[in-house]
């Protein structure tokens, strides 16, 4: 809350004050009605009574209520700074292959951690906005609802590993998944981003279809393709249990990603390395920004009435003073 005033070029009249005691300390030392006297010497051994110690009363509150009335001219108030902010959310589902092959090198430390250290910096970068997580490999599961609890969030999306459900590469059924989640949203924005290193081997709804699905429900996908070119080492355990790593081709169904992108309305994006992934999620990050308004006013509540009214009191209160317990020769 602050203290202002809407008119203060009036505070400069009190400035009158300062003639208002001149004038007041020459009339009490040398002007006013005079009585002559043979001798003085009676009126200095009288005892002094309380009139006279608040003979200058009156005067002082004449002043203190030119100065609140000067005060009030000047309207003083408080204001209050308000602020609305609507904001208009969007509703994302991300949907994560966590199959066997993501636990391929060619990112570091491998592909599965460096997408879910990317997911969760883009978490962390939104604001407002409900977020959910799918994964699947040969099946699909949610691994959270939509939420703003970003901090939750984060820790299940830390939990996951490769290998907790049967491994496969099923995008129809991860996408289908992720639309399940944003059915029944009302937002007005709902996009799915899909990630996946492989080709759809598993599952009983084909991409194209979840596609379709997503497309007539307003949901825009897009879609990420993780791994590099030509060759990856995949890990693998040899004869005597010991962790060894294979090179392998990197098989990506890129024209699936794209037509599934392309008919949502989305966008299809390769990451061939860590800086790569980051670069698309920033990229999806600015491409799906929350609407957000913020209406700013600010409220004024004046506050010269309680000094008109203090003044108008002391005014009052001297004439009473000047009259009844002061009252003074001409």
């Amino acid at each position: 809350m602050e203290y202002t005033f809407h008119s203060p070029h009036w505070l400069w009249a009190l400035l009158i004050l300062v003639p208002m005691v001149g004038w007041y300390l020459y009339r009490t030392f040398k002007g006013g009605a005079t009585l002559q006297l043979s001798t003085l010497d009676g009126l200095k051994r009288a005892p002094r009574t309380w009139r006279y110690y608040l003979r200058h009363l009156p005067f002082v509150l004449r002043c203190l209520a030119v100065a609140l009335m000067i005060v009030a001219l000047a309207r003083p108030r408080t204001s209050e700074h308000n602020t609305n902010t609507s904001t208009e959310g969007i509703d994302i589902v991300l949907a994560l292959d966590i199959s066997g092959s993501m636990l391929a090198r060619d990112f570091k430390p491998d592909r599965l951690e460096a997408a879910k250290q990317m997911a969760g910096e883009f978490i962390a970068d939104r604001a407002g906005d409900r977020i959910g997580l799918t994964v699947f490999a040969g099946e699909a599961f949610t691994q959270s609802p939509l939420t703003t609890d970003y901090a939750t969030l984060q820790t299940l999306l830390a939990r996951l590993r490769s290998g907790i459900i049967e491994d496969g590469t099923a995008i129809g059924n991860g996408l289908a998944t992720a639309i399940n989640r944003l059915r029944e949203s009302e937002a007005k924005s709902k996009v799915v981003i899909l990630l996946t290193d492989g080709v759809n081997n598993r599952g009983q709804i084909a991409p194209l279809m979840a596609a379709e699905i997503a497309r007539e429900t307003g949901i825009r996908v897009y879609t990420i393709g993780v791994g590099t070119r030509g060759e990856a080492p995949y890990p693998a355990y040899d004869m005597f249990g010991k962790l060894t790593f294979i090179k392998q081709p990197v098989e990506i169904d890129e024209k699936t990603l794209e037509k599934i992108a392309e008919q949502t309305g989305g966008r299809y994006f390769r990451a061939t390395n860590n800086e790569a992934l980051r670069a698309i999620y920033e990229e999806i990050n600015q491409l799906e920004k929350s609407k957000v308004e913020v209406l700013e006013y600010t409220t004024y509540h004046e506050k010269f009435m309680p000094l008109l009214l203090l003044a108008l009191l002391l005014l009052v209160v001297e004439i009473l003073l000047a009259k009844l317990l002061f009252n003074r020769l001409p």
